[in-house]
């Protein structure tokens, strides 16, 4: 087995659904339910000034249609309105196996229109590089929202928004107690019930702050957002959930990262 097929089997292994109690020993998917959607969050960073308009001139013409190609679709793209480290650019890209994750930057390469595109952009001098730096994180989607949720009627204005949050936990028991409570307990039918949509949800594999989970959500507007997040604070489904024992903040969570994004003009979301 050669290193790239053994990582894209390690990964594969990596995403199989988590059993439940009832369910079969650890390692083995669960009878008829497919393996979770892959995600990867891609973060550029960039420098104020002719970066950004460069690294959107080639995003738009040459790497998010290559993506499609490749087999990755819909490409969500975003800048930060509110948050850390700006400017950035993300890039949310479903993959639809763990050896599309290896093999991603290899199809590239062998993709003669994206070289013939991407051209100039790749080739920019040490001293003028095309971006600061990109990072990347893996995530496996949920059970419950297998796969991205396109925004549709409201939240597919202009104006539309999109929340992402990583919640960290203390340990992965603890990690995977959240997402029984987004899951088995029902979180998730709350944020939908009073328009908290969701777009993905992922418990993070590979990246920064582990153990740690990772959603978005989309709004119409920012008023949108705000309404939705009042009457689910407020909401008594919502508070006896949370009051439940074992499904306290201070024995799952550590941290809550926000941050509030905008769709570039080439997102497919």
């Amino acid at each position: 087995m050669d290193r790239r097929s053994f990582v894209a089997a390690s990964l594969g292994a990596a995403v199989a659904p988590t059993p439940g109690p009832a369910g079969p020993s650890a390692g083995g998917p669960e009878p008829g339910r497919a393996r979770p959607t892959i995600y990867e969050m891609r973060s550029y960073r960039l420098r104020f000034g002719p970066m950004e308009a460069r690294f959107a001139e080639h995003a738009k013409g040459a790497l998010v249609p290559a993506l499609n190609r490749a087999g990755i679709k819909p490409v969500g793209a975003f800048t930060v309105t509110f948050g850390p480290d700006t400017p950035v650019v993300h890039l949310l890209l479903p993959h639809p196996s763990a050896e599309s994750v290896v093999g991603l930057q290899a199809a590239l390469e062998a993709d003669p229109e994206y070289r013939r595109a991407a051209a100039a952009f790749l080739g920019l001098p040490a001293s003028d590089p095309p971006f600061g730096r990109q990072e990347s994180w893996l995530m496996a989607g949920f059970a419950s929202v297998p796969g991205i949720e396109a925004p549709a009627g409201a939240q597919a204005a202009p104006s539309r928004i999109f929340e992402l949050r990583t919640y960290e936990s203390p340990s992965w028991p603890a990690g995977g107690k959240k997402i029984e409570m987004f899951e088995a307990a029902g979180e998730i039918p709350i944020f939908r019930r009073l328009g908290l949509n969701p777009v993905f949800f992922g418990r993070n594999l590979v990246g920064p702050r582990l153990p740690s989970l990772t959603y978005m959500l989309v709004f119409a507007d920012m008023a949108a957002r705000d309404k939705a997040w009042a009457a689910f604070r407020d909401d008594p489904e919502w508070v006896k959930l949370r009051s439940t024992p074992g499904f306290a903040n201070a024995d799952i969570l550590t941290n809550i990262h926000v941050s509030i994004l905008r769709p570039t003009d080439y997102s497919q979301l």
